[in-house]
């Protein structure tokens, strides 16, 4: 299942709330640092995607059909054919800390064409474990060979 997400910041909250219902749906708490977690990468990925492209995106969550080391995925579509590009904000400025944040937060994350747009997309892994390094830039990258996942 996926939300259309329309070029207002305003948008951010509904996709959010989207999300928590997705969450709550699948039996992750809201309280749960993999619910709290999504939630702010939803933020900064959408919040992104309405305020630097000025276009509608697509949110999609993808979970695991069952529990286990199978990470959680976000993605955000847009039809803007910019790459997303992290920045370094100095200590006054109140945005460019969107990227790094995913960056600190996501086990992986990266971004790749999506017609005449581009996806970014991020994975939280379900279980403990380490974090894992890996940042793919415009590239195909599956985390889901031989696992079930539901679209949600």
């Amino acid at each position: 299942m996926q939300l259309e997400v329309r070029p207002d910041p305003a948008e951010v909250g509904r996709a959010r709330r989207w999300v928590r219902a997705r969450l709550a749906g699948a039996g992750v708490g809201g309280d749960e640092p993999l619910a709290e977690t999504l939630i702010l990468l939803v933020s900064e990925l959408v919040t992104n995607a309405v305020v630097h492209t000025g276009r509608p995106a697509v949110l999609r969550l993808v979970l695991p059909l069952v529990a286990g080391p199978a990470p959680v995925r976000l993605e955000v579509a847009d039809t803007s054919d910019r790459a997303p590009v992290p920045r370094c904000a100095d200590g006054e400025e109140t945005g460019g800390r969107g990227l790094a944040l995913v960056d600190g937060l996501a086990d992986r994350w990266g971004w790749s064409p999506d017609g005449a747009g581009k996806r970014i997309w991020c994975e939280l892994d379900r279980c403990p474990g380490p974090r894992a390094a890996t940042v793919a830039y415009g590239g195909s990258v599956s985390a889901y060979k031989g696992l079930a996942y539901e679209a949600v």
